[in-house]
């Protein structure tokens, strides 16, 4: 039989894969693209044509062989598909790396840009010269020895990052609590009481069973009223795969962290580079160190002051000095007396359902597509769904699945990821863009019943759908380029930022809420007050993630071998300098950083506050213009959603807002006053 993984053509069929056809496959799809490349590169002379479009089919099919496995190893993790999951990642490793250090290569793509560079387009001379950036990053001018050296690091630092992500998870995993004095558990929302009780009784229990997962642990600091639970949940959470909290050492990150800081900055090194901070700003929008820190400095100077004010007023409303795990209850509390709206309150007029018909409409009526739901094809899980995608003529365009609720082996977090990406090719024909798209929802409360999220878990929904449009909407036809591929970090949250702005807006509101019982749509009251939040604590919220992005960028600009990662003492530093809410000293969090040690964010984590200054400028033109005003979402689908890699980000951004952006949208959208003003 066939296996499933080297059928790459369509969809994945998710009900035969299997932990033993990853290792096969992925090593039978490398040794053809080695056999296939080989063959390529013995062309007397290549051309465009015969070696470059080839190239990236060989490339679009390893990627689409391998998205599927690590999809599932995200959202239905086991024993046997983690041990094939890891067995591949040097592999992997080893061959993309081989492939950045071939000189061949590199000097026949270098030979079609000189040879063909009057004939060919825009496109392919983008394909090109993004190729020839990825071979000097991979050190393919390196002497021997370097390149062997750099070759080991990125094997060593795939597998790391791997068993980073895997200590969380199982440290997660690991902690639950039981309890059987129901007085702990006054305030928690009836949806987390209920499925406490489910998830004891599954276990022989009397009582409630709470796990660690990310809506149980929200709503428990939020909304419970025992400052005994909170502060174990709080020290359980912040603690994970560390050398503190309960399961002190068990899974701790720490020796990991130092080791791959350590060959981090060894690679840059290699490849001449003072910091591994200074490799990463190589493929991205910014344009030196410096110039990243200042960014964060200076909106630390608009930021802190308002979040100092609104700590002081949360004390002083809450009568006493409040301890970390009490902010986020009391925050709550202050909001419902001020706005008179409760997230919790509002769960019932956001049943996923209506919010996902509102969000294609959004989509509809912004970019004229259209979101069919498909029964017939293969899941992974019975959470999981399939949609069709596609344009105003009915054409299909790509599709996507989500996958929205938290469960056990399931990576915590909300994200898109790709299935494959929009391919047209000279005689490799075509293929459709498909993306995934990944919450943690709390699921349905009971058979038949749809889940009910809060309005923040309907921000991170179209958060995430903005990075599928992105996907799905390009117009790229190489690979390499198409969707967010070739994108610099720093500009691929842009997408994904701007779509949260609709849903704040009182025209797109009634569109996704509608009561789960009566139908009926949010009362004007309650959508006024809705919206008065949006600045609640925004100076609060601003700080935190300045304090992320410091601390990330600072730990891989100044990193030394000589003293090691300081990971605690640094973040004690830059907690000295933007944060507000202080964190107790056993505080770990950064053990348990994904997005910086296992994800894409290293030396990066900036990026979300570049983006949303990118973001709030960019919707203030819808704004104003009116926002499903057809000319400004046809310019921000031309400038920006359909190039992928092919346009320069900030001449794209300059060619739909008419100048380069400016931060005053996203002071005046968070209601910041400037310092000056503040003062």
């Amino acid at each position: 039989m066939q296996n499933p993984l080297l059928a790459t053509e369509g969809l994945p069929d998710y009900s035969r894969i299997r932990a033993e056809h990853v290792e096969p496959a992925v090593r039978t799809q490398l040794d053809a693209n080695r056999a296939a490349l080989a063959r390529l590169l013995e062309q007397p002379t290549p051309t465009f044509a015969s070696l470059v479009e080839p190239f990236e089919a060989l490339q679009h099919r390893l990627n689409r062989v391998f998205a599927p496995v690590a999809h599932l190893n995200a959202v239905l993790n086991s024993d046997e598909l983690r041990a094939a999951y890891n067995a591949c990642l040097p592999l992997l490793a080893e061959y993309q790396t081989e492939v950045g250090q071939n000189e061949a290569l590199a000097a026949a793509y270098e030979r079609i840009r000189d040879a063909e560079a009057s004939t060919l387009t825009a496109a392919q001379r983008k394909v090109l010269d993004f190729a020839l950036r990825e071979f000097r990053l991979a050190g393919v001018r390196l002497p021997v020895e370097r390149k062997a050296r750099f070759k080991e690091l990125m094997q060593e630092l795939a597998k790391l990052q791997s068993k980073f992500e895997e200590q969380v998870l199982d440290a997660t995993h690991a902690w639950s609590k039981h309890v059987t004095d129901e007085s702990l558990l006054a305030g928690l929302p009836g949806h987390v009481r209920s499925r406490g009780a489910n998830a004891a009784r599954e276990r022989g229990l009397a009582g409630w069973w709470l796990a660690l997962d990310q809506p149980t642990y929200l709503a428990v600091l939020t909304h419970g009223e025992s400052v005994e639970l909170r502060r174990e949940f709080y020290d359980a959470w912040t603690t994970r795969a560390s050398d503190r909290g309960p399961f002190a050492g068990r899974h701790d990150n720490g020796p990991i962290i130092e080791s791959i800081l350590r060959l981090r900055h060894e690679a840059a090194a290699v490849l001449g580079f003072g910091s591994f901070a200074e490799l990463s700003l190589a493929t991205k929008m910014a344009d030196s160190v410096p110039a990243v820190v200042k960014f964060l400095e200076e909106l630390a100077d608009h930021y802190v002051p308002a979040a100092h004010r609104e700590y002081a007023e949360l004390e002083a409303w809450a009568g006493r000095k409040l301890d970390a795990w009490d902010v986020p209850y009391y925050a709550e509390k202050l909001q419902h007396e001020r706005h008179s709206v409760s997230e919790e309150a509002l769960r019932p007029w956001f049943p996923l359902p209506r919010v996902l018909a509102g969000l294609f409409e959004v989509a509809r009526r912004l970019y004229g597509v259209r979101f069919e739901p498909r029964e017939d094809v293969a899941l992974w899980h019975a959470d999981a769904r399939y949609f069709r995608v596609a344009d105003a003529e009915g054409r299909p365009i790509g599709g996507f699945y989500l996958d929205p609720y938290a469960r056990d082996k399931k990576r915590g977090g909300a994200w898109m990821s790709e299935v494959t990406v929009r391919k047209r090719l000279a005689g490799d024909g075509q293929e459709l863009p498909v993306a995934n798209l990944v919450c943690n929802f709390a699921p349905p409360p009971a058979p038949g019943r749809p889940a009910l999220l809060t309005h923040t878990e309907v921000l991170t929904l179209f958060h995430e759908f903005g990075h599928a449009l992105h996907h799905l909407l390009t117009r790229v036809d190489y690979p390499s380029l198409a969707g967010i591929n070739g994108v610099p970090w720093d500009a691929v949250e842009l997408p994904s930022q701007i779509m949260e702005n609709w849903a704040w807006r009182p025209e797109v509101l009634p569109l996704i809420s509608a009561h789960v019982d009566t139908g009926e749509p949010l009362p004007q009251a309650e959508l006024d007050r809705l919206l008065a939040t949006r600045t609640f604590h925004a100076g609060l919220a601003a700080v935190r993630q300045l304090e992320f992005a410091l601390f990330d960028f600072r730990l891989h600009a100044e990193y030394d071998p000589a003293r090691g990662a300081r990971v605690n003492e640094l973040l004690d530093e830059v907690r000295g300098r933007v944060a507000v809410v202080k964190p107790p000293e056993w505080s770990r969090f950064a053990y348990s950083f994904q997005h910086i040690f296992a994800g894409g964010y290293a030396a990066g984590y900036y990026s979300y506050k570049w983006a949303e200054v990118l973001a709030a400028d960019a919707f203030a033109a819808f704004a104003e213009a009116g926002i499903f005003d057809a000319g400004t979402a046809q310019r921000f689908l031309e400038n920006v959603l359909s190039q992928g890699g092919n346009a320069d980000q900030m001449a794209a951004f300059v060619a739909f807002r008419g100048r380069k952006p400016e931060v005053g949208p996203l002071l005046a959208q968070d209601g910041v006053s400037p310092p000056e003003r503040a003062a």
